[in-house]
């Protein structure tokens, strides 16, 4: 619902949308509506059942010819439009024969109106025919059969005929006026005259204002792990709130600002904090909201919008998910005059136009930067880009305090462990955790909740719900077993892989029968070595398979997506390839990443290098897991005794690792399964990243 602005004492002017009406005041001419209204119904009423009220008692057509037998017929008139004949029973036929006659109705309770049927000087009786035509037949052959009988007068006629034509020539033009009514009262402004929302508001905007002084529950102190973009959020209301402070040193206020991010990293929730702590108008809409079937209403919105901000001025205007109607326009060659393209020209006409007015700043976020128009990302419209990342170590300890505020948890729970063992994990992501750590203990009836409950959150946020009744074969759960062995194996004895957090072999999800939990170091730069040993913990699963039992399952397929992926970027990507050479065949740029701009010859060399370097790593893994076969057997069989091992058991099996871990002091953002691709620069598209493992 579209909040309007509230008015002022002694403001003139009526509400924004609306008549010339005051509030409370007694529209004028209401009345005669209603009696308009009624008189209509009444005329409808009357017509469809007023020639029915008076037809007497329904009878059928076998009793009918009993009594014309019987010579107490006067007469019958045949209705032609209801379908239906009134009888008219002879007075003294009535008196002599009433016993004869209730004994002929159709309903028993019907007798106890046939006293007052022989009162009436209307038809008696009635009863349905299929139309006039057969029932004059069927009359005529009855009259053969029985030539006796007395022939009775037949009046054909049809009932309601007047008020029928009259409902149907009146009923169109009313049904019109009506509605013309109801758009003029639409489209009627202060005066009479037309609105600026045009015919039933439809051009008008859907922006929620919040005005000065409106109370909204979130603040900047709900939002945690983003101090950098607080910091520039903040300095856009300090503009609207003191302009002088930096308008005299020469500076200028900004005209926008853009939330740029992953979802769930908490842009929305940012700018609801902005509306909380800024002293000046706010406007909140959603991209979508200029969108609408009816061209040219996406511009209209627009105009308006910017119009209410301009009497507000100086104000915030917040639009959320900008994409929808911000994206690079030429793109679509079908359609020359998209309306989406008008929506977004009108939006930037409004920004930096020829008529730009100071005093309105335009928040707005999008988790699809590379997909808006160039004019609408260049300074004088955004002027700033806040990036808003996934939280580091200490952003998610700071997520985890605010979203704990309200729980009841334990003494003893370790917010900082929590930290570490959420890496990747956004704001939403958190919250989620935290929600689900609160059920979790509540199903188990306890009074706070503690690390135990969280730690099965965090799986079956990342995992999925856990299936322990899922019916595996012993067989297929001994290479389950071997499966996730191998892999947290070769991350135990490689120095670049990452640290082992818990393995199990209890089914979550869809399809994950097991995984392997890590820990990925935060780092933004990778060498062949480190992504060499990525390749090779991911390839453990298979490989201990092919040791152990000689054959190898479908198990894998997941593992084999992923050491692709790493395998093709360090190949055609990052130039780590000595025959392909220092060449990057990635184009940021390029929507389509798939079009090779290459030859043949050169894709085929791409291909033989890239298999390769995936047959060479997986050659190192066979070696390393037949060096530590010993230790994979004695994991194996612990896990299907256990189902679960952490890292403190590992360590009991088969000792500590023998490569001195580092401090961690971030970790990277995602949660493996099975063993996981590092992540990669911010430039590289999501289809080079890896994803969350099955």
């Amino acid at each position: 619902m579209d909040q309007q602005p509230k008015r002022k004492p002694g403001d003139n002017m009526p509400p924004m949308g609306g008549g010339n009406e005051e509030p409370g005041k007694k529209k004028p001419g209401l009345n005669i509506y209603w009696i308009y209204g009624l008189i209509f119904l009444s005329v409808i009423a009357y017509s469809l059942f007023g020639s029915i009220s008076s037809g007497g008692i329904e009878t059928d057509q076998q009793k009918f010819y009993e009594m014309v037998r019987q010579g107490d017929v006067d007469t019958i008139k045949t209705i032609r439009n209801q379908k239906l004949v009134r009888v008219f029973i002879k007075k003294d036929s009535m008196i002599k024969k009433a016993a004869l006659y209730k004994s002929l109705l159709n309903n028993p309770a019907d007798a106890k109106r046939y006293d007052a049927a022989l009162r009436m000087t209307g038809p008696q009786l009635y009863f349905n025919i299929i139309d006039d035509k057969t029932f004059a037949t069927q009359l005529a052959e009855f009259y053969k059969e029985y030539p006796t009988a007395k022939r009775v007068t037949d009046i054909p006629e049809n009932e309601g005929e007047v008020f029928s034509q009259l409902l149907s020539t009146l009923l169109p033009i009313i049904l019109i006026a009506l509605v013309f009514i109801m758009m003029m009262r639409k489209v009627g402004g202060p005066g009479g005259g037309g609105g600026p929302g045009g015919i039933f508001n439809i051009g008008k905007s859907k922006a929620t204002l919040f005005e000065k002084g409106t109370r909204v529950n979130i603040n900047f102190n709900d939002v945690a792990g983003l101090d950098e973009a607080k910091v520039e959020v903040m300095e856009i209301v300090d503009f609207l709130k003191n302009p002088k402070k930096y308008t005299a040193l020469g500076g200028k206020i900004p005209k926008g600002a853009l939330l740029v991010g992953p979802p769930g990293t908490g842009k929305t929730l940012l700018a609801k904090a902005v509306a909380g702590e800024a002293q000046v108008p706010f406007f909140s809409l959603s991209g979508s909201d200029f969108v609408e079937m009816f061209v040219g209403v996406g511009a209209s919105r627009v105009r308006d919008l910017f119009k209410q901000a301009r009497e507000k001025a100086p104000c915030i205007i917040f639009i959320d998910e900008i994409d929808a109607i911000g994206r690079a326009r030429g793109k679509n060659v079908m359609m020359s005059n998209d309306e989406r393209e008008n929506t977004l020209n009108q939006l930037l006409v409004e920004m930096d136009g020829f008529g730009t007015d100071l005093g309105i700043i335009i928040l707005a976020a999008t988790n699809r930067p590379d997909v808006l128009d160039s004019a609408l990302l260049r300074p004088g419209r955004f002027d700033r880009q806040i990036s808003i990342d996934r939280p580091d170590l200490v952003g998610r300890e700071a997520i985890f305090k605010v979203h704990l505020a309200p729980i009841k948890i334990s003494q003893t729970l370790d917010i900082h462990k929590l930290a570490e063992q959420t890496p990747g994990f956004a704001g939403a992501d958190i919250a989620n955790v935290c929600n689900e750590a609160a059920l979790i203990a509540a199903r188990k009836n306890k009074e706070a909740v503690d690390m135990s409950d969280f730690q099965d959150a965090i799986d079956r946020v990342i995992g999925g719900l856990e299936k322990k009744n899922k019916l595996i074969s012993p067989e297929e759960k001994e290479i389950i077993a071997y499966h996730e062995a191998g892999h947290a194996i070769c991350g135990w004895f490689l120095e670049h892989a990452y640290p082992l957090l818990k393995v199990t072999i209890v089914p979550r999800g869809t399809a994950a029968l097991g995984y392997a939990q890590y820990t990925p170091k935060e780092q933004y730069l990778y060498n062949t070595d480190q992504l060499t040993d990525q390749i090779c913990m991911t390839l453990g699963g298979r490989a201990s398979e092919d040791i152990f039992f000689g054959k190898i399952s479908t198990g894998a397929s997941n593992d084999l997506q992923q050491i692709t992926k790493i395998a093709y970027s360090m190949v055609t990507t990052y130039g780590m390839n000595e025959k392909v050479g220092n060449v990057s065949f990635y184009d940021p740029n390029q929507e389509n990443y798939f079009t090779k701009p290459y030859s043949e010859e050169t894709g085929k060399m791409i291909d033989e290098e890239v298999r390769k370097l995936i047959d060479d790593a997986y050659v190192k893994t066979i070696a390393l897991l037949t060096e530590k076969k010993w230790a994979v057997e004695k994991l194996a069989k612990e896990l299907l005794v256990k189902e679960v091992l952490f890292k403190s058991d590992v360590e009991n099996l088969i000792g500590k690792r023998p490569f001195e871990e580092k401090k961690i002091l971030d970790v990277e953002p995602e949660e493996v399964i099975v063993p996981q691709t590092p992540e990669l620069p911010n430039e590289i598209p999501d289809s080079l990243k890896t994803p969350p493992a099955i």
